[in-house]
């Protein structure tokens, strides 16, 4: 079942709960009633004329059993409400029953916190009681409203008539916040916007450097043509290769906690990035942690994060500098620091690095190859690990991004790292 088809068999089933609730308050208020009724008769009936009619004692008993089936349904109905204002607050939308004058009758824990009394709810709850004015009326209606908060949040309204037998008796409106489905789709819209533009780029160049290949005769230029094309080749499968494992990564939201030796993860990440490191005479130093030390998660995950670290470094590292991958641990955490001489991060970036497809510098990623989805994987792997990423950096003076891990069991060596950011 999609989200579509979940959301109109809620819908249905919301609506049935509120017809029985509805069906429940009201046979309940009618027994009530009729009780009151039949005590205000038997008060003006004088005893005389009961006695007359076979007895005082007849005439109680009658009217104790006539009670005390009364105060049974009224229970019964009372039972019923109850039951169904337990299932209403375990629903996740907020819902407003009121009867057929309009008098809420009902709503549950959900619609309190949407419908408040601040300043920015006012607004819901005029909404919500002229929606149901008019559904009280017999006409169905829909608003949105945009509530600036803080925080910033968007509620959807709807109300409509409630109807037994061809007679109203009152209407139901339905609250829901889709604040963070939107957000949700505004995320959707701009990765796809993204993924769209990075994959235009280097297939376009693929088919401009195929057109003209195909027509060259000199053998230099047709192999410096052929070289350009591995190059966005190369580039298109990276991207993919990276969109398969932040989406499996996204995916593994609970990895195993198995226990990883920290040195074999930074020896398997740096050995992927050596050939990149060396073509680029950059000096790849990895201080091998004690063998004993270990973090508890999913090594492939661990390797893809650190990899990630280390190819971000050398992508933003001048020809020649140096890219330093250390460790440190206190007992509790393993910390992996990834340090290198590179052009730096400015100041006004460094809250968005690990946002998909966000570069510093575009121009340097797309000579050497980035992709810009490699400190979303970290931050992902972070996440799924129950730890953090952080970066230290500045313009011009290189960065340090410090992948944080809970420690495996067994004694952990306490190291400090002895390169730092500059």
């Amino acid at each position: 079942m999609n989200e579509r088809e979940f959301q109109v068999v809620a819908a249905v089933a919301v609506g049935l709960l509120v017809l029985v609730l509805l069906w429940a308050w009201r046979s309940r208020r009618q027994l009530v009633r009729r009780l009151a009724s039949v005590t205000s008769r038997l008060e003006a009936v004088s005893t005389a004329d009961v006695v007359g009619r076979g007895g005082l004692e007849a005439a109680l008993a009658g009217l104790e059993r006539a009670a005390g089936s009364g105060t049974l349904r009224v229970s019964d109905a009372q039972v019923a409400v109850d039951r169904l204002a337990d299932a209403f607050r375990l629903v996740g939308h907020g819902i407003v029953v009121c009867d057929e004058e309009g008098e809420v009758v009902f709503r549950n824990e959900r619609a309190d916190e949407l419908v408040s009394d601040r300043l920015s709810e006012a607004l819901a709850t005029e909404a919500v009681f002229r929606l149901l004015a008019s559904a009280v009326e017999g006409e169905s209606g829909n608003e949105q409203l945009e509530l600036f908060g803080p925080p910033h949040r968007t509620l959807t309204l709807s109300a409509a008539p409630l109807v037994n037998s061809s007679r109203l008796i009152g209407a139901v409106a339905v609250l829901e916040d889709v604040s963070e489905r939107r957000r949700l789709e505004a995320v959707r819209r701009d990765f796809v916007a993204n993924i769209s533009h990075e994959l235009k780029t280097p297939v376009g160049a693929l088919g401009l450097l195929a057109e003209t290949l195909a027509g060259e005769e000199d053998p230099v230029v047709a192999n410096r043509l052929a070289e350009r094309m591995q190059i966005e080749a190369f580039r298109v499968g990276r991207i993919i290769e990276d969109l398969l494992d932040l989406s499996r990564i996204e995916a593994e939201e609970s990895p195993l906690r198995d226990p990883v030796p920290v040195h074999l993860v930074l020896a398997e990440a740096a050995e992927r990035v050596r050939g990149m490191a060396e073509h680029r005479n950059i000096r790849l130093d990895v201080r091998e942690p004690p063998r004993r030390q270990s973090v508890l998660g999913d090594r492939r995950q661990l390797v893809s994060a650190v990899h990630s670290l280390v190819e971000n470094a050398v992508t933003y590292s001048d020809d020649g500098g140096e890219v330093v991958l250390d460790t440190r641990a206190n007992g509790s955490w393993v910390e992996i620091t990834v340090s290198d001489t590179g052009i730096g991060i400015p100041a006004r970036d460094l809250e968005r690095i690990f946002e998909r497809f966000y570069r510093v510098d575009r121009a340097r990623a797309r000579d050497t190859g980035g992709t810009g989805l490699g400190l979303a994987i970290v931050r992902h792997v972070a996440g799924n690990h129950g730890g953090e990423v952080r970066v230290q950096s500045r313009e011009g003076n290189g960065s340090t991004f410090t992948l944080r891990i809970p420690a495996g069991p067994g004694p952990v060596a306490v190291s400090t790292p002895t390169a730092e950011a500059g």
